[in-house]
This record gives C-alpha cells, structure tokens and sequence, in this order.
C-alpha cells in the first residue's frame, strides 16, 4: 500500500512540474517575442547616372627657363635699377659697377685730373622677363663673375606634378587636365612631359604641366590638379551612406528591403567613385530594389524594420 501511495504521489508532482515547465516555456516565449528589435529606416533607389572619377593631386609653378645676370667686373656695386618683379627687356641697364682701379686711383690723388676717370661698367640684362630674385645690394664689393640677379623668362611657366609611379598610365602625354589655383579660379593644362628621374625615397616622378594662359602667375603656386581617372556614361549607383564594410574595407554590402517590415543584406562590388557617389557593378541588384540609406549601421543579415517617412 505505502509502494502504491508513493508511486501515486511522485506521478501527481511530476505532472505539476510539467505543467509548469509549459507555462514558463510559453511566458518565455512571450517576453521573446517582446524584445524583437524595430529598427526605423529611410530607403532610397537605385539611379542611372553618368559617373566620373577623379585624381587630385598638388602641384607647384615654376620656371623653367632662368636667366643668372652676372658680375663683368671686380668692384662695387654703385647703383641698382631695378627691383624683385619688374618686368625687363633685353638690353635694359639693371646694375652700375664702380670698378676697383676707379675706386684705387680716386683715393691716391684728388687734385691730379690726368688721373681722373668715370670707372664705371654697366650690367645689361641678357634676356627678357621678370626680376626673381637680386642678391646684392648697393655699396657691395663684387668679384668679377658673381651673381647679382636672376631673370625668368614668363613664358617657360610650369607646373611641377609629383605623383606616384602607379598613376604612370593615367598622366600620359598632352593629357588635358584641371589646375585649381589658390583662389578656386580653374585653368586648364596640358601634361607635356615628364622627367626622367624618380625621387628614391618616395617612388615619385614629376610630370610638366603648361597652363593655358597668358596670365602671369607668380612662381611657388601651390595648385589643385584634377584630372579624369575613368568615366561612364551610365552607371548604376548609391548614395556612399548606403554602402556597408568590414573593418579591413574588403568586403562591402548593402542592406536591400525584402517587404515594408524586413531588410537583408546583399553583398556588392563597388566601381567608380566620387565624393557622393558610388558604381555598384552587376550583378547582385535591379534598378527597382530598396535600398536602406539610415538606420542600416550595424543590423544583423536580416532584421527586422519600420520605414519612415522621408
């Protein structure tokens, strides 16, 4: 009799324990169902657009062509006619010399005539252009032969782009490119040539850009230089905010709306980019898909979410 009560008693509590297991397991369930995540979205669509990518790189003016105006004499310099940035002729007097027999004779007699002589040598320019740079002053001894100005010829204008050796293919010769000056005024250029030797420390080669103007720029302009790397004339593209990656930037995705309440994430190849924009290549999306563009940061392969109005 004790055997049967204790088997009666120990079915009676299991079946309370199951019944409670099932009560919990659906409360569970429940508060499960309570914590699905909402997450509010705006979507956009996808857009058949022309698309150009582009390089910007920096480039500084100089002058190619640099005339030295030099000492003809041993003497000093008695007088100096022109300053940094005028505009000279070939042939206009830039410099007057005392030379050293006038100084010495002049300071042996005084009073003596016969001994009495200008002494005076005239320094021409030798070509035509604009004063750079004048390294002495007057009342300074000079030797015959030293440096006493720089003259450059305007019109061997230059800019000088340093770029690496992997963009080789894409300053080729005559190129036209875009130079963006100080001032954002645009002039164009052309890629003349490029110099034979590569910096050794950064792998760079300089290329010579001619700008097509006649106005005179100054020498060590810094300038923007903007070329086309490719372009299409239709692509498919997004917005950049619509473009997903992976912390090492080798895989990209987007997360595309399967219906009104879920969205799912789609793996893509970028293409051509600009600062807005960007080429998704096919295959993996159709012109007619959705397209989260907020919200989509940091959601699961699929999730669940509410869109908003834009």
């Amino acid at each position: 009799m004790i055997n049967n009560k204790l088997s009666s008693s120990t079915i009676y509590c299991l079946f309370l324990a199951m019944i409670f297991w099932v009560a919990c397991g659906r409360n569970v369930e429940k508060t499960e169902e309570k914590t699905v995540t909402i997450t509010p979205v705006t979507f956009t669509n996808i857009s058949i657009q022309p698309m150009v990518e582009t390089l910007e790189l920096s480039a500084v003016s100089s002058f190619l062509k640099k005339n030295i105006v030099k000492s003809t004499a041993i003497g000093v310099v008695e007088s100096i006619d022109i300053n940094i940035g005028d505009h000279v002729e070939k042939g206009q007097v830039l410099f007057t010399l005392k030379t050293k027999e006038a100084i010495a004779i002049s300071e042996i007699s005084t009073s003596d005539t016969s001994l009495r002589f200008k002494g005076t040598v005239e320094i021409k320019a030798s070509k035509t252009g604009v004063i750079t740079s004048i390294t002495h002053q007057r009342g300074d001894y000079v030797l015959d032969g030293d440096e006493l100005a720089n003259i450059a010829d305007r019109s061997s204008l230059v800019f000088l782009l340093e770029a690496p050796y992997e963009l080789h293919n894409y300053l080729t010769k005559s190129k036209s490119v875009d130079i963006q000056l100080s001032d954002n005024r645009i002039i164009k250029g052309i890629i003349s040539s490029n110099l034979a030797q590569m910096n050794i420390a950064s792998q760079t080669e300089n290329f010579i850009l001619r700008p097509e103007t006649n106005e005179p720029l100054p020498e060590n302009l810094i300038a923007k230089i903007k070329l086309v790397k490719s372009a299409k004339s239709k692509a498919m593209v997004l917005p950049k905010s619509t473009i997903l990656a992976n912390e090492a930037q080798t895989d990209f995705w987007v997360m595309k709306l399967v219906n009104d309440t879920l969205a799912v994430k789609v793996r893509i190849i970028k293409g051509i980019e600009n600062t807005d924009m960007v080429e998704i290549l096919p295959p993996g999306l159709l012109e007619t898909d959705r397209i989260l563009l907020t919200g989509n940061y940091g959601l699961a392969d699929s999730a669940r979410v509410s869109i908003q109005k834009q």
